[in-house]
């Protein structure tokens, strides 16, 4: 027993530090194009661009990203937050908002993944219903990590390993857009949907593939 316990100690071992090499060996990714060129004016939508608090740019580790409020002739508003980490070593990982956004006084009422068709191929990405007091708001939200759009936090943590060794790549993006409900919870999804499928591309030409 004891014989078995000491090689599986080993092999946990080697098996660590590879990983530890393949990622001090990361390719640090840059963006095709900084946040501070993301348009301000998409389709119907007008955006106000602003800025994160020093203390939480701090605690992100981000090494740019695009904050902004867009709102269309209706009157509907989307804010949009898309962070770019260039490696995520250790204490520079993308925060998951299941931990940011309660911490900001919002209950998560209800948690699911929501299918977009992106340019004819359907992914999933995440979807939130949050609340504080009578308010509620829809969060969609996805990982755009080296070519894959990946709806799970424990997915994006899986490809991060795997993409560390065979591409010597841990760069990633976090992309949330948020807006509140006003008619009902499905038009508000359905406004987010459409406005992510006008983003996709932009985003397409800012973040690495």
């Amino acid at each position: 027993m004891s014989y078995v316990r000491t090689i599986t100690i080993v092999v946990i071992l080697v098996i660590t530090s590879v990983l530890t090499l393949a990622v001090s060996r990361s390719e640090r990714k840059v963006l095709n194009k900084p946040f501070a060129l993301f348009p301000e004016e998409i389709e119907r939508w007008k955006g106000v661009k602003g800025t994160l608090d020093q203390e939480i740019y701090n605690i992100l580790g981000v090494e740019d990203y695009i904050l902004a409020n867009y709102k269309n002739p209706n009157g509907n508003t989307i804010n949009l937050y898309v962070g770019f980490y260039q490696s995520q070593k250790e204490g520079d990982l993308i925060h998951s908002p299941k931990n940011c956004l309660p911490g900001a006084g919002w209950n998560i009422v209800k948690s699911s993944e929501e299918p977009i068709a992106f340019e004819n191929n359907q992914v999933f990405v995440s979807r939130l219903l949050l609340q504080k007091g009578v308010e509620q708001q829809i969060v969609l939200y996805w990982f755009q990590s080296r070519g894959r759009i990946i709806s799970s936090e424990y997915m994006q943590k899986i490809w991060l390993v795997v993409d560390s060794i065979t591409k010597q790549r841990t760069d990633g993006s976090f992309v949330r857009l948020i807006s509140p409900i006003l008619d009902n919870e499905q038009v508000t999804v359905d406004l987010l949907k459409e406005f992510a499928k006008q983003i996709k591309p932009i985003l397409d030409d800012h973040i690495p593939s």
